[in-house]
């Protein structure tokens, strides 16, 4: 609900002009409304219906801020005139209030009745927009709690209301209501909207979601905000569901000291400090399952990574101790269709590794049961694994046939340093409505330790918030205090609900802090002593609410002594699981984390069969008609209808001659169209091509908007998205991630990423380095994807001549020293290699290269 167009992130102010009589700022509205309905005014009744949707309908809102810099001069005059033209947009449900006040003025309402119950609607709408400052979100207490009076915002006094004023009654129509009630109630005490106020925006959640455009989706919020507001203190949760989230905190809470004991030389990334994370995913998962989720795939920063890994993903605790123990990653693991146990990762750090599981949920509803967990491997490069996750979940939704984007969902944890100060975060948030990248929404998690390595929040970005950046993007933000766990799961929860409502972006920030330092051999009193010495005394998130529970009388000491007793005889069994050999052999299969999809490729040390890349003229004769011919009602452009002409001529030729690159590259995506296979193209400008050769999409010379893409239409009845062409934004570095996610899921598809110029390759270096060039050796993890790096010497410089080939030759792994084996029963290069760098001399070249790279 959208009540005043002035107050939005600009503190009140503390003097108002007056306008003809005018002294305050509500008989200013008020006047404004006299001015915009003299006629209803002047007949001293409430308009039609009719008369009163009589505005524009869709009117854009205006903010105006009364700046206490406009005198008592001339200046009101232009003041005068802003209010009114911001006044054309306000919102209907205040409008209709204040016709109805104006309306009755004259035998109903005095002129200070009008203006003190305007004055509380505009403390309503502060709290909505500024709440969110007076929050108690830190759980060290060390803001003191001041920053919204500090900032001249919440104070009564600032809207003409005293604490004798706190049991008036003042009337607010249908404008607001108590939660709870079906009606609003036309008269409310100060006091009463107060507490409401209060216990809804300045408890342990602080809400941003004023920013966002569309009314519905606010209303949204705001009503389920409110609503749990209004609820008794007990209401929320029920004595097993605050067990199970003590269960929850206990496992996360001891994990980390257990594992600080029997490991204090391994490089953790502790969640001591933020276990409130644990709890919060759990009962999140659960209530996205009871809406539908089928499939959820993660992505996750360092910190508490091994914590999620063990106690959400269901990681076997066994295996996590022996790779601590170890300090590697992967053991030899079984290939299918092979007696050699040789397919084995590089013995990368344990912590950037990832995870793909089912794990039962807590039902509910006409939801799942379970859940397929996809957690991704990263690098350190932290963030850049947030466009892989998209792209993955994009993936996920294609092959499941899930067009309405309910059944697979995106969840991303972030570090507060991570989400504020890379670029790529910005990149991927825009990526999110686009077509033909979005997922549905991502979930995004901040474990925010006010902290990044050693550089604090006033040296690492220029915003109140770490998550500000997504405010642009119109995603909601929820701050939470970490030490208040029901309060996170609540948020978590929301942030479900909304992304399966409205399928965006939502932020839940979890306000915590670091006990350790960045790794449990870093000392962090070199840079933040006095912190230290604060979170050294402070309690912990399971103390907290162990001692609440116990208050509440819901839980008792047994209880809490038999989880704490559970947790305990279950770690040191998976402790000793961890050190027995025969243990290990029996559950080796569980480093072999390659997805189902790709279960059937060969290893690098196994023979694969070299297909025949070829196809028979028969079927070029049969798919190039159909990728050159166009509607008769589609007005192309001339070069264009030439061009198409020019191919359908060469394809129906005796000997197909004047096949050029762009229709090589047609017919190579028609026949495995045509085969079963998805095609997915992307990049800056790729539906025409940089260089003119693709028109991959032909558009109406005289229609706006309109559209043909002949390779729509290889096969009868053919779905859109089985060929993708998608113009991306001007990104290199998210868009190349989204398309590595995507490529990962599946690999009976050929995805390919088209750079504008090859050299524009290097804006995606992060990606190259970190994902293709080294994912298998490192993770085990494959991709197909294809990189197209086109590049001339057509006058455009040195920085569009060269796809710098020499860094992706440097990056090869293959043995500069052995000529490998030409025979065909033991040619294995193809395999041995990290990837091939191919430098196309002809259109038949690249129309083999591209089929060949879709058989394997």
């Amino acid at each position: 609900m959208y009540y005043s167009p002035c107050l939005r992130d600009s503190p009140p102010p503390r003097r108002v002009p007056t306008i003809h009589g005018c002294t305050s700022r509500t008989q200013l509205l008020v006047e404004v409304s006299r001015r915009r309905t003299g006629s209803f005014l002047a007949a001293g009744a409430p308009q039609s219906t009719a008369a009163r949707s009589s505005r524009a309908p869709g009117a854009a809102r205006r903010d105006i801020i009364l700046s206490d810099s406009v005198g008592d001069g001339g200046g009101n005059d232009v003041y005068r005139d802003e209010v009114l033209r911001a006044w054309e947009s306000v919102d209907d449900s205040l409008d209709n209030l204040l016709r109805r006040l104006a309306g009755a003025r004259a035998s109903c309402f005095s002129s200070a009745t009008i203006q003190q119950n305007l004055q509380l609607l505009l403390l309503i709408r502060d709290y909505q927009v500024n709440g969110h400052v007076a929050a108690k979100l830190d759980p060290l207490g060390l803001d003191g709690g001041t920053a919204a009076t500090d900032e001249g915002r919440l104070d009564l006094g600032l809207y003409g209301f005293t604490e004798a004023d706190l049991d008036r009654e003042f009337f607010l129509g249908d404008v607001w209501r108590m939660p709870g009630e079906e009606r609003a109630r036309a008269v409310l005490t100060l006091r009463d909207v107060l507490g409401v106020l209060q216990r809804a925006y300045c408890g342990s959640v602080g809400y941003e979601y004023m920013h966002i455009n569309d009314g519905d989706k606010r209303s949204w919020l705001r009503d389920r905000i409110e609503a749990a507001a209004g609820a008794e203190p007990g209401d929320a949760y029920g004595r097993e569901r605050r067990l199970a989230m003590l269960e929850k905190l206990v496992w996360a809470t001891r994990f980390e000291s257990f594992a600080a004991a029997e490991y204090p030389t391994a490089k953790r990334y502790s969640l001591a400090g933020g276990e409130s994370l644990i709890p919060a995913m759990e009962e999140m998962f659960s209530r996205a399952a009871s809406l539908g989720v089928e499939s959820v795939v993660v992505g996750m920063a360092h910190r508490g990574r091994l914590n999620f890994m063990v106690n959400v993903a269901g990681v076997p605790l066994s295996q996590v101790f022996r790779e601590l123990s170890t300090g590697g990653l992967f053991m030899p693991v079984e290939v299918e269709g092979s007696e050699e146990e040789t397919y084995a990762g590089t013995g990368e750090f344990y912590v950037l590794a990832g995870a793909s599981r089912d794990r039962p949920t807590r039902g509910g509803g006409a939801g799942r049961s379970s859940l397929h967990l996809s957690v991704l491997a990263n690098p350190s490069h932290l963030e850049s694994v947030l466009p892989v996750v998209a792209g993955k979940t994009r993936a996920k939704q294609f092959y499941s046939g899930d067009g309405g984007r309910t059944r697979n969902m995106a969840v991303v944890v972030h570090g507060d340093g991570g989400f504020s100060g890379q670029g790529v975060v910005y990149e991927t948030l825009n990526l999110g409505a686009l077509p033909g990248y979005t997922a549905g929404g991502t979930v995004h998690i901040v474990v925010n330790n006010r902290i990044a390595f050693t550089t604090e929040p006033g040296a690492g970005r220029s915003s109140r918030y770490c998550t500000d950046v997504a405010k642009g993007l119109g995603a909601p933000v929820f701050h939470v205090n970490g030490d208040d766990p029901e309060a996170v799961v609540h948020v978590c929860e929301l942030a479900a609900e909304w992304r399966q409502a409205f399928h965006s972006d939502v932020v839940v920030d979890l306000i915590c802090y670091r006990r350790a330092g960045h790794n449990e051999l870093d000392d962090p009193t070199f840079t933040q002593p006095v912190l230290c010495e604060v979170i050294k005394k402070h309690p912990s998130s399971v103390e907290i609410y162990e001692k609440k529970l116990l208050g509440t009388g819901q839980v008792t000491s047994e209880d809490v002594q038999m989880i704490h007793g559970r947790v305990d005889r279950i770690l040191n069994e998976e402790l000793a699981k961890s050190k027995s050999d025969e243990h290990l052999m029996a559950n080796k299969r569980d480093y072999h984390w390659l997805s189902a999809q790709w279960a059937g490729m060969k290893s690098p040390d196994q023979v694969s069969r070299v297909r025949d890349t070829g196809v028979k003229p028969d079927v070029l004769r049969r798919v190039g008609p159909a990728i050159t011919a166009l509607p008769e009602s589609l007005k192309p452009h001339r070069a264009v209808k030439e061009m198409f002409e020019q191919r359908r001529r060469a394809v129906t030729a005796e000997r197909g001659e004047g096949i050029d690159w762009g229709f090589a590259e047609a017919l190579a995506f028609a026949t495995l169209l045509l085969e079963g296979y998805h095609v997915r193209l992307s990049g800056q400008d790729v539906q025409r091509g940089t260089f003119c050769h693709r028109h991959a999409v032909v558009h109406d010379q005289e229609t706006r908007g309109e559209s043909y893409c002949p390779l729509h239409h290889v096969v009868p009845d053919q779905n859109p998205e089985q060929f993708t062409v998608c113009n991306s934004l001007l990104s290199e570095y998210a868009a190349l991630g989204f398309e590595i996610g995507y490529s990962m899921e599946n690999p009976n598809s050929l995805v390919l990423w088209e750079a504008q110029f090859g050299d524009f390759a290097n804006l995606a270096q992060v990606m190259i380095d970190q994902f293709l060039s080294c994912a298998e050796a490192k993770w085990l993890r494959q991709s197909g994807l294809v990189l197209l790096l086109p590049h001339g010497y057509d006058g455009l410089g040195p920085e569009h001549s060269s796809a710098y080939l020499e860094r992706f030759l440097q990056m090869s792994d293959d043995n500069p020293f052995v000529i490998p084996e030409m025979e065909p029963t033991l040619c294995k290069q193809i395999q041995e290699c990290n990837w091939q760098v191919v430098n196309l001399t002809t259109p038949a070249n690249y129309f083999h290269a591209l089929r060949r790279q879709s058989f394997y």
